[in-house]
């Protein structure tokens, strides 16, 4: 079943007869074709990806023209899809209340006349994003596979006298020139006092002595990937080698259980009651991990502020990253993606995990 397949499934039991697809991603994700300025619009008798002349022969080449009828209108685009709505004979038309701002919001509640408009098209289309299929799993096993290239890369470029930005650059380089179209997310690379830091910024900085966390992620097609990595700039002490054992040891517990039917809670609470038991209570403050997909966070959330009633099912893709942070001192952080499958999971994430020292 296509995604325009499963979106107007959705809008059949929903109180809406159409809507207004507006935001990037929700274009992509149902229409297949990357844009930037134009809208869609699905009936129950028409799906239709309206945009401009910058964009109307690449789309009429892409596979969205297999589902989608092309239209570069000759008046505004809202008119146009206004005009399509009141000639399928729709009435409830379902919005992203998510994405739109107030101002446009209101702006096509106006220019809809006569058309019962209001938000609901985000929750109808998060919820679908949220269970990837066989092609989006495959995007994103490609992605991982980039980044997974781009460690092997690193941990052998690595100098010591090298700044935190070059090491992040160096990776983003690295994933751009072998297949990734873009970096997922702003690349982590933190070392020494800042690695205490979770979503630290890298440093024009000589890499400090001590932990070395790269976070970062490649994108394929409009799918992310994303992973966790700590090293050693030198040589760890025992102290260092405990912290960094404790977080391995939390990940692979979780590991262990992960699957379908799973809380999404406990497999928080199950990292988090090894590294508090490890003496580290407090110096895990985020949650276990997020959805991954078209954005780099998305639905569900292994956190323990998750729906104490909330259950992983098969085509969720979550990350899996607990870590300790000693503020003003050094963190550390391990992650890997998996995709949840009928009997267990599958990890994207191939890369070692044991103690790299990089002298």
């Amino acid at each position: 079943m296509s995604h325009l397949e499963r979106f107007r499934k959705a809008l059949e039991g929903s109180r809406f007869d159409s809507a207004v697809i507006t935001s990037e991603v929700n274009q992509l994700w149902i229409t297949g074709f990357p844009y930037q300025d134009g809208l869609a619009v699905v009936t129950p008798r028409r799906a239709v990806l309206i945009t401009d002349f910058r964009y109307i022969e690449a789309a009429k080449a892409s596979k969205a023209a297999a589902e989608f009828e092309i239209l570069m209108p000759a008046v505004r685009m809202s008119r146009a899809a206004y005009d399509i709505l009141k000639e399928d004979g729709c009435g409830r038309v379902a919005l992203e209340e998510a994405t739109l701002s107030m101002a446009r919001a209101e702006s096509l509640k106006e220019q809809f006349e006569g058309l019962e408009v209001s938000g609901g098209a985000s929750e109808l289309l998060d919820r679908l994003r949220e269970f990837k299929d066989a092609d989006e799993i495959a995007c994103m096993d490609r992605a991982q596979s980039i980044a997974d290239r781009a460690f092997a890369h690193i941990v052998e470029w690595i100098r010591p006298d090298m700044t935190e930005k070059q090491v992040a650059l160096e990776l983003e380089f690295f994933m751009r020139a072998n297949g990734a179209e873009a970096a997922a997310f702003d690349t982590i690379a933190v070392s020494g006092t800042a690695s205490s830091r979770p979503h630290g910024v890298p440093r024009d900085v000589r890499l400090e002595k001590g932990f070395l966390t790269m976070d970062f992620g490649a994108r394929v097609e409009g799918y992310d990937s994303d992973m966790t990595r700590t090293v050693v700039i030198g040589r760890a002490d025992e102290d260092m080698r405990r912290l960094y054992g404790t977080v391995l040891a939390a990940q692979t517990a979780v590991l262990d259980i992960i699957g379908p039917g799973k809380n999404n809670r406990e497999m928080h609470l199950t990292a988090e009651r090894i590294i508090n038991g490890a003496g580290y209570a407090g110096c895990f403050g985020h949650g276990l991990g997020h959805g991954v997909g078209l954005y780099i966070h998305e639905a569900p959330n292994l956190s323990p502020r998750a729906p104490g009633d909330r259950v992983l099912l098969p085509g969720q893709t979550v990350t899996v990253e607990p870590g300790i942070y000693l503020e003003g001192t050094y963190g550390c952080r391990i992650e890997d993606m998996i995709v949840i499958t009928e009997d267990g999971y599958y990890n994207f994430t191939r890369s070692p995990k044991e103690l790299i020292e990089i002298c």
